[in-house]
């Protein structure tokens, strides 16, 4: 039997690790994100890797060849102007128990969203303790927006993950496991630096703004606040002061939040409203119409539960579809 380093020199492209990178990071760079993948990576590299399976920045690694089969989808259509309406969102993006995703119908049919989940990578964002445990924003609005993704693709719509998470897909647990493996869309270790994570991503959201130029666009951020840990608050949504889109995809989203906790908690008032928030670098850069939305303050025990509830996490993703269809279908 032929040891596969006999045919690495001439077959095998090289890639160098770096700062932050997993296996999946690195082999999500280069588009090669199924598990036989990895599996291969590992053979591969079996003696350049750390005891436990890791990567050393700087060294170089032999990836997998790509295979000549088509990769799996979710699903697939074409606009008017001949643009893929559903980006290539790998089936794992979702996990097993939640892929692939079937398409139930065509509401939202040449809408395109780019949805951005707060912090990630190096950055877990804010920290909340629950039952002395950590939670960690990026966790908490990363898993509610993939949710969110599932949906809008379940009903047609073209979906871009502005953060993604390789190997976590939708988690139904309680306490979601800090990592630190998120890339940015389409393949780009993220940084540490806020100001210039924030101006890569919105620059991608621009570039794919002018592709489908002429469709309905919209930018949604998900955010889990921090304020005094005594402070219980409501879902919040800031817009541009100076875009009328903005504004009513707000109120949209708004009015279906409204509704539902009425109906959810009649004993209870919703204060969560809409205001203009100018100053949030997604909101003032995005070509696309933008809201960013706190969900809750992870750092209050109430606010928690919203998150810490998995049904929870899916019934904020499900509000937010409806706004957002509500916005599209009235326009």
């Amino acid at each position: 039997m032929l040891s596969t380093s006999a045919f690495c020199q001439g077959q095998y492209r090289r890639a160098v690790a770096k700062s932050g990178d997993g296996v999946q990071t690195l082999l999500q760079r280069y588009g090669l994100n199924s598990k036989p993948y990895v599996q291969q990576f590992k053979q591969l590299n079996r003696k350049n890797l750390t005891a436990k399976g890791g990567l050393v920045v700087g060294r170089k690694y032999l990836l997998p060849n790509r295979s000549t089969k088509r990769p799996t989808v979710a699903a697939k259509a074409k606009t008017s102007h001949g643009i893929s309406t559903t980006p290539l969102l790998p089936s794992a993006l979702f996990g097993p128990a939640y892929s692939p995703v079937p398409v139930r119908d065509r509401a939202l049919r040449g809408a395109v969203y780019y949805l951005s989940p707060g912090h990630g990578g190096p950055d877990p964002g804010a920290i909340g303790t629950y039952g002395g445990t950590k939670l960690a924003e990026d966790e908490y609005a990363y898993d509610v927006t993939i949710r969110l993704a599932r949906v809008l693709m379940e009903h047609g719509a073209t979906v871009y993950m502005m953060v993604q998470d390789p190997n976590d897909g939708i988690r139904d647990e309680a306490i979601l496991k800090m990592d630190h493996d998120e890339i940015g869309y389409p393949n780009q270790v993220i940084p540490l630096s806020q100001v210039y994570r924030l101006r890569k991503r919105i620059a991608e959201v621009n570039r794919l703004h002018a592709r489908h130029k002429g469709a309905y666009q919209r930018l949604i951020a998900l955010h889990v606040d921090s304020r005094s840990a005594g402070q219980n608050i409501d879902v919040f949504f800031y817009h541009h002061p100076g875009n009328a889109s903005g504004l009513r995809l707000a109120k949209n989203i708004h009015k279906v939040f409204t509704a539902r906790y009425k109906r959810a908690q009649p004993n209870r008032p919703y204060s969560g409203n809409v205001s203009q928030r100018g100053t949030l670098f997604e909101v003032r850069n995005s070509h696309a119409p933008a809201v960013f939305m706190e969900l809750g303050n992870i750092r209050n025990q109430k606010d928690q539960r919203r998150f810490v509830v998995a049904d929870n996490r899916q019934a904020l993703a499900n509000w937010i579809y409806e706004g957002l269809l509500a916005d599209y279908t009235g326009r």
